[in-house]
């Protein structure tokens, strides 16, 4: 069972930036893949970015390309989403998930942080 703890999330203002940490348990075949996904009242849970343990492969999500970037440190078994250029339409729970493959849809990922709220105001 792989855990997943995300820290960072806060309040900020349009313009500024935040960055978030995941910590994974273990790095195992059942996790060579970190996604970052999330989810603002009344809509969906949707795909912001994800890497790889093994070579670090990124994709991201067309709306937060440019803004966002995901590293790993793979000493400290973390995942980080730096998140620049915020704006309100942000402003979500953000969710770490673990998958044994690059994947886009939550469906596909096995285990869940409990996330961490972003809240950008205007």
């Amino acid at each position: 069972q792989v855990q997943l703890v995300e820290s960072g999330g806060g309040l900020v203002h349009a313009g500024g930036s935040l960055r978030l940490a995941c910590v994974a348990s273990e790095r195992t075949f059942r996790n060579n893949a970190m996604g970052w996904f999330r989810q603002a009242p009344g809509n969906e849970r949707e795909f912001v970015a994800v890497i790889t343990w093994r070579g670090g492969t990124t994709f991201y999500a067309a709306p937060v390309k440019g803004r966002f970037t995901v590293s790993r440190d793979i000493a400290e078994n973390t995942v980080y989403l730096q998140m620049n250029s915020l704006n309100p339409e942000d402003t979500a729970v953000y969710y770490c998930a673990a998958a044994p493959a690059v994947a886009g849809t939550a469906d596909e990922y096995d285990y869940w942080g409990q996330g961490t709220q972003v809240t950008v105001s205007s």
